[in-house]
């Protein structure tokens, strides 16, 4: 987790006074451009550190060699505690990681960012439902991108197909309690989706991942592109306007606000993969939104709704199915 690395980082400095992203990285198991772009995020960010070039120089924080994170305001004390600490409650080395740091501030910000560390639970388990736990095949992948290890998958595609891959694993993404691993392979870099690893074995094998991989920008480029899938059909819907804001979040992206339309209602794009998908989603509001089209997503309306008025009219046999 960044967050963590970050944590890290400051930690780093703090007790050594000067750094190099080459001393960071093989601090972190990162690469060095990871690590620098590190360095310059925190900088970016209003964090005290600084850059010294030449022979002999690294990144600094304001203050020297012996500073004990005076540097930090209150304000960017309070904001990197209320990011890391939310992840801190699962992760016992994150705990710890901040109660150095916590040690680590002027004592006048302690309090501030033990308050912080502790303003946000996240819960991620949907009500009525379990705890998550994480998944034995996650943490072995965790370990193998951060100890850059080749991994040998056997994988089943979504028809259920199943091959067999060595992959160099760059990073893994949690999307809504589904987790993808992003690698790179002999055909280029690809995401699969760890439900679908039915065996994941670490080989020994030195992984190559490339420096300038950033797992942010790689993960926004697989989500455009998904995106971009799931949009292939659009179909176009008439709401009233007190209705809208039910329908762009239950449609989330796939729903385009085209502008208003002349009977006061607003004009909507709706998207999917297919017309009938787009039909099963916009069935249940009935007479609330009108499609106007295209064709093609009207007649799978109108297929569900032959289909529901046959199985539930009156003096249908609903508890048989309908059928004889």
């Amino acid at each position: 987790m960044r967050a963590d690395r970050l944590v890290a980082i400051l930690l780093m400095m703090q007790t050594r006074g000067r750094v190099t992203a080459a001393q960071v990285a093989a601090e972190l198991e990162t690469s060095v451009a990871t690590a620098r772009r590190d360095l310059e995020a925190l900088s970016a960010a209003g964090v005290p550190v600084y850059p010294q070039p030449g022979r002999g120089g690294g990144w600094s924080l304001v203050g020297g060699a012996r500073t004990d994170l005076t540097g930090l305001t209150a304000g960017e004390a309070r904001a990197l505690f209320l990011l890391a600490g939310p992840s801190a409650g699962a992760v016992p080395e994150a705990k710890s990681a901040l109660r150095k740091l916590v040690r680590a501030l002027p004592q006048t910000f302690r309090g501030d960012a033990e308050a912080a560390a502790d303003a946000v639970v996240i819960d991620p388990a949907r009500w009525g439902a379990t705890d998550r736990e994480l998944p034995p095949v996650v943490s072995l992948l965790q370990r193998a991108v951060v100890q850059r290890n080749k991994v040998r998958l056997r994988y089943a595609n979504r028809t259920g197909e199943r091959s067999e891959r060595l992959v160099d694993p760059w990073g893994l993404v949690d999307k809504d309690a589904v987790w993808y691993l992003i690698a790179g392979t002999e055909r280029g870099q690809r995401t699969f989706r760890v439900d679908r690893i039915a065996e994941a074995i670490p080989t020994g094998e030195t992984a190559h991942r490339p420096d300038d991989f950033d797992l942010s920008a790689a993960w926004a480029e697989v989500v455009e592109e998904m995106e971009q899938r799931r949009s292939t059909t659009a179909a176009i819907v008439l709401v009233r306007e007190r209705l809208l804001p039910i329908l762009r979040d239950q449609q989330g992206r796939n729903c385009l606000v085209d502008g208003p339309a002349e009977d006061g209602r607003v004009r909507v794009r709706v998207t999917a993969p297919t017309a009938w998908m787009i039909a099963q989603q916009l069935a249940g509001w009935g007479a609330s939104i009108e499609v106007l089209g295209p064709p093609e997503v009207c007649a799978e309306l109108a297929r569900l709704g032959a289909e529901l008025l046959d199985r539930y009219r009156p003096g249908a046999d609903s508890a048989s199915g309908g059928s004889s």
